[in-house]
């Protein structure tokens, strides 16, 4: 067993692989390329052939290269994109490598844990793999509950309203039909109601993976494509889970009245599901569509200018990430290939499918939009949920960004007329939705400030907080910990019911380290309470620097309320009924001094 560590450290080395590039035109520390001098509009600039003159090695200097991984947006690239990109390409590595040392320093002792009980024997054995490890590499640990109540129906629910609420929403009885059918003497006795009455009632949820039905898969592994019910319980008022249907094979049904260890199991397929899908979701959403929305800026508009000066700041590093991914991550037998049940094959047909209906659309994203159209808040046909983690969080911080951004465009225009006559705010809105083909962007031209307030604020969500619940430190923290969480089975999907353990269909301990090493790299730890935090995402000096004294109070302001939000996560504890915003587990997964303020892996 011992030589496991070997293995698995020799997927960690593999992130080496990748060419340090020279860091030159990167787009700066936390900032904008403007460094010491203020933003203006066009028509305020002292020197407009000089501002022309930048525009015009813009246009030729950023361009729009193919897509990486999947066809999504374009991908940076002409002269000046190119070099963007290597240069962040080489600080992405100056900050995974002391996460790199540091997870092969922890890896060993993680491993000879499991050994020197025994092995994985039981499920209680995976604990061994993260109590009292990684403390470098995760200091935070697991979330609180994670490892302790996992077979309780209530974790399994709730974690489709914090670690993965995108998937998941309300059948609209006017409109939905019902997917499949649960028998009536199930549903009646989990539910007191029909399945016919719960859709009317509007307390029917559904969150559906069966189009994983038919991707690709890595031989020796195995996944569902499930689909699942969940329900408002009429009494409680808690949200539950009804049934899972596999979509695959024999096509079983499972419910919690099922015997535990098949019910068990069936929440464990949906899991393999649901970790794929939100992996990849949030390279199509957050990852590209971000990036091409920035992209047309830094074609259109001058580094002078306060939007592109916005821009510039919060996408920080963000060109790195996919062709870091594409080499390593996403790279046939790579990083991917090596954990999880689906294939890189699989994940390009994910973004083809997803990037043009679900993660590429921008308005259709913006964050109360997009809860209010699967019916999860201000739902007029059905009953209000209970507890809502990820609206609770995302909200707060979502707001804090809006009254930034508020505050910022009302700095430089100070009605909608200049927002009309601003030439290079206008090619960028026309760029856009033109030649870089931004899904659902506001159409061009844009002629009020509101319009601007909330593209600004969504890009912000995007990259600030949208990945984060999807990724970076979620996966180690929640939504991918063993055993409840595993990347892939390894096992035949059962035909019948009747299993007697799930613990064949999870991984070894070797397969097992191995997802703990992946997980555990996404996170960066040095950016806790730092300048890269998202408490601090306008604090860069760059950007600072070229604002006015009213953005330098908004910053302040912005940075006291996520500092507010921050003490309020870090405080939660269990009540007395065991529960954290109505869940058995403390969900910490978007903290704004953990989280960093950009796309960093």
């Amino acid at each position: 067993m011992i030589h496991a560590v070997s293995r698995v450290l020799a997927l960690v080395a593999v992130a080496q692989a990748y060419p340090q590039a020279q860091i030159i035109g990167v787009l700066s520390t936390n900032a904008s390329t403007i460094s010491n001098k203020s933003y203006t509009l066009p028509a305020f600039d002292p020197n407009p052939a000089a501002r022309a003159a930048e525009l015009e090695q813009n246009r030729a200097g950023y361009l729009y290269g193919p897509s990486k991984i999947g066809n999504s947006s374009f991908f940076l690239s002409g002269p000046l994109g190119d070099q963007v990109w290597q240069g962040e390409v080489a600080l992405w590595e100056q900050d995974a490598a002391p996460v790199r040392a540091a997870v092969r320093a922890e890896a060993t002792p993680a491993l000879q844990s499991v050994i020197a009980a025994g092995g994985i024997q039981d499920l209680s054995s995976f604990e061994h793999l993260y109590i009292d490890q990684w403390n470098t590499t995760n200091p935070d640990g697991v979330d609180p509950g994670i490892l302790s109540n996992y077979t309780q129906d209530l974790l399994f629910s709730m974690e489709r309203l914090s670690n993965n609420p995108f998937p998941i929403r309300r059948l609209n009885p006017q409109n939905d039909t019902l997917p499949f059918q649960v028998d009536d003497d199930t549903t009646q006795r989990l539910t007191s109601m029909s399945l016919e009455d719960l859709h009317a009632a509007g307390r029917l949820f559904i969150a559906d993976h069966s189009y994983q039905a038919n991707y690709p898969g890595i031989q020796g592994r195995s996944n569902a494509a499930c689909t699942a019910y969940f329900f408002i319980d009429p009494f409680s008022g808690d949200l539950l889970p009804l049934a899972i249907k596999t979509n695959v094979g024999s096509d079983l049904i499972y419910t919690p009245l099922d015997d535990d260890q098949d019910w068990l199991l069936a929440k464990i397929m949906f899991n393999v599901n649901d970790v794929f899908h939100a992996q990849i979701l949030h390279l199509a959403n957050s990852h590209a569509v971000a990036e091409i929305v920035h992209e047309a800026a830094l074609r259109t508009m001058s580094a002078s200018h306060p939007v592109r000066g916005y821009f510039d700041n919060i996408m920080y590093q963000a060109y790195a990430i996919r062709p870091v991914g594409e080499q390593i991550l996403f790279n046939p037998g790579g990083l991917f290939e090596q954990n999880f049940a689906l294939s890189v094959a699989a994940v390009e047909e994910f973004v083809a499918d997803f990037y043009p209906t679900v993660a590429g659309p921008f308005q259709a994203n913006y964050f109360y939009r997009s809860l209010v159209d699967r019916g999860l808040v201000e739902c007029n046909y059905g009953p209000e949920l209970a507890h809502f983690p990820f609206a609770e969080d995302a909200g707060a911080i979502v707001d804090s960004l809006q009254e930034f951004a508020t505050s910022f465009v009302n700095a430089y225009y100070i009605d909608d007329n200049m927002i009309s006559q601003d030439p290079e705010l206008q090619a960028w809105v026309s760029e856009a939705s033109g030649a870089a083909q931004v899904i659902d962007f506001p159409a061009s031209p844009v002629t009020d400030r509101q319009t601007l307030i909330d593209i600004l604020a969504h890009l912000a969500y995007l990259t600030g907080v949208n990945h984060h619940t999807l990724n970076s430190g979620s996966l180690a923290a929640s939504s991918a910990v063993l055993p409840f969480h595993p990347m892939a089975l390894y096992q035949p999907i059962p035909t019948a019911k009747g299993v007697q353990s799930v613990l064949p269909f999870l991984p070894n301990l070797n397969a097992s380290l191995s997802q703990v090493v992946l997980t555990v790299g996404f996170i960066r730890p040095q950016f806790y309470d730092s300048q890269r935090d998202l408490q601090s995402i306008f604090e860069g000096s760059n950007f600072l620097a070229g604002v006015s004294a009213g953005v330098k109070d908004a910053v302040k302001q912005l940075s006291d309320r996520l500092t507010s939000i921050s003490n309020e996560i870090q405080s939660r504890s269990f009540d007395d009924k065991g529960l954290a915003q109505g869940m058995p587990f403390i969900w910490r997964n978007l903290d704004p001094r953990r989280i960093p303020f950009f796309l960093y892996v």
